[in-house]
């Protein structure tokens, strides 16, 4: 399943803490509210999280820090710090209350050399599990370091804000320097850890560079082949209540300009941090996407943002492939999409393989983009993951079995090894919870069905068993949305194929 923006209206109703009636700069009529006292004063609007964010503020710019542009996607082959390491004195587990946690620690430097302009870029390294984050920025080092509460010494925070990187807009900022910290919080707006340490940033207000969206998605990272459908993900920019992004066949002419480009082959319009593609890209070649945003009235905001660059080539496929639904796209965490190579199974394998999962996918729909989007790769083997979205939404296991079979028969007709993937369980009341959505009364007993049928077929793997809690359900620690396995499920699911792969390609 997709997380659908539309049918998140009816999402999560929970509070966190922040006041969208203001904007993200106080203006000179409002006081800086302090520690506690702005806490309280400030209800949240958590349903913003899938909405994705729009800020309220106008005319601002962005910058990259003096140490380049920081790694914002988080690549789990090199653990937690995107920059390759830990931060021995900032980073790694601490003790918060006595609960077992992860720190961040900053990434982003501004030293008095090089400062800031009014609205830098600050990214951090990523915590895993955490649904958002909290930013905090203080007059001076907080009273509390390694704390779990805002400071006294705090002059504004949020909690908007759903990537490791953050585009502050400091326009109310008269000095020449202030501190930030940043923390995670889980899907009930809760503390994960404790803050990050304080770091100190110069800044230089008088600086405004242009303004434009930071790229998150690494299509090809890691000499990954880009996934079937891809996802366009970016740090949003203050003032933006809308994003275009820009596909084009080639290196657009007017880097960072104002208009679309000549080499423009497809666009899309959508809220927040993320766009999924509709189209599925099959023909080979090298692409290019870009973003920028618009205000509450569509009106373009600075400018594109740096290009973005991605491969096609049938041949990154032609030994394996995953197909599937959303579970096999990528993505969890509510926060993250199949942007985040962490939250894809097919990032922990270790064998060459091609994503071409679409997240809303249903078995009939699988089945009807067989010939289109499976053939053109010719893979030896073909992941098979699918059944989920038919089984909650009210399709009897037999039907599903059908359709598996038909996919079977497709295989065997085209000479590709079908490798089916049992179906992990689900959780009803955390999808309630999560997307306002029920499901079918008697899943369980279907997807038993299914399930009783894959384990039958020549080659497969279980993987259902390692996902299960002794209720039969899909626990939250794996997947929050009880839907989408989230970074630590996916790995499973990852090493579970890897220990299985000599035995189902003998």
């Amino acid at each position: 399943m997709r997380l659908s923006r539309k049918k998140i209206g009816a999402l999560i109703i929970l509070c966190l803490s922040v006041d969208f009636g203001t904007a993200l700069a106080p203006d000179e009529n409002t006081p800086l509210l302090q520690g506690a006292e702005r806490a309280s004063k400030q209800p949240v609007y958590w349903s913003r999280v899938i909405e994705r964010l729009s800020y309220p503020q106008k005319g601002l710019s962005l910058e990259t820090p003096q140490s380049g542009a920081p790694s914002i996607l988080h690549n789990p082959r090199q653990g937690d710090n995107p920059a390759g390491g830990m931060d021995s004195e900032s980073g790694g587990r601490v003790s918060a209350n006595g609960t077992a946690s992860l720190k961040p620690s900053a990434i982003s430097v501004y030293p008095a050399a090089n400062p800031a302009s009014r609205y830098p870029l600050l990214s951090w390294t990523t915590v895993e599990g955490a649904v958002c984050y909290e930013i905090e920025f203080l007059q001076e080092p907080p009273e509390n370091p390694d704390g779990t509460e805002l400071s006294s010494h705090s002059v504004w925070s949020s909690r908007e804000v759903y990537k490791n990187g953050y585009i502050a807009d400091l326009s109310w900022f008269t000095g020449e320097s202030l501190y930030w910290r940043v923390r995670a919080l889980d899907y009930y707006g809760n503390p994960l850890g404790v803050f990050s340490d304080a770091r100190l940033i110069h800044v230089d207000t008088s600086v405004v560079p242009p303004l434009k969206p930071f790229l998150t998605a690494d299509m090809n990272s890691d000499d990954q082949p880009t996934p079937l459908y891809p996802v366009y993900a970016w740090i949003p920019v203050p003032g933006a209540a809308v994003y275009e992004v820009e596909l084009c066949s080639q290196l657009p002419e007017n880097p960072n300009g104002t208009t679309p480009s000549r080499y423009r082959i497809w666009e899309k319009k959508g809220p927040g941090y993320d766009i999924y593609d509709d189209i599925a890209r099959i023909q080979p070649g090298t692409y290019y996407w870009r973003v920028r945003g618009f205000d509450e009235e569509d009106n373009p905001l600075g400018v594109y943002s740096d290009a973005g660059k991605f491969t096609v080539d049938w041949n990154r496929g032609n030994y394996a492939a995953c197909f599937g639904d959303s579970i096999t796209h990528g993505g969890g965490a509510i926060s993250y999409s199949p942007a985040d190579p962490a939250y894809s199974f097919e990032t922990y394998l270790n064998f060459p393989v091609m994503n071409l999962g679409r997240s809303g996918d249903t078995t009939e729909t699988m089945n009807e983009r067989f010939t289109a989007e499976v053939l053109p790769f010719q893979p030896r083997y073909l992941i098979i993951l699918g059944g989920t979205n038919s089984i909650r939404g009210g399709v009897t296991g037999q039907q599903v079995v059908r359709e598996l079979t038909a996919l079977r028969e497709q295989c065997i007709e085209h000479n590709i090894r079908p490798v089916f993937l049992t179906l992990p369980p689900i959780n009803p009341e955390a999808i309630f919870r999560a997307f306002g959505e029920e499901t079918a009364p008697y899943w369980q007993r279907e997807m038993a069905v299914v399930n009783q049928f894959i384990r039958q077929q020549r080659y497969y793997i279980d993987v259902e068993p390692f996902l299960t809690d002794q209720s039969g359900l899909l626990p939250e620690r794996f997947a929050v949305d009880g839907l989408h396995p989230d970074r630590e499920a996916k790995e499973i699911i990852g090493r579970i194929i890897n220990e299985n792969w000599a035995r189902v390609t003998r």
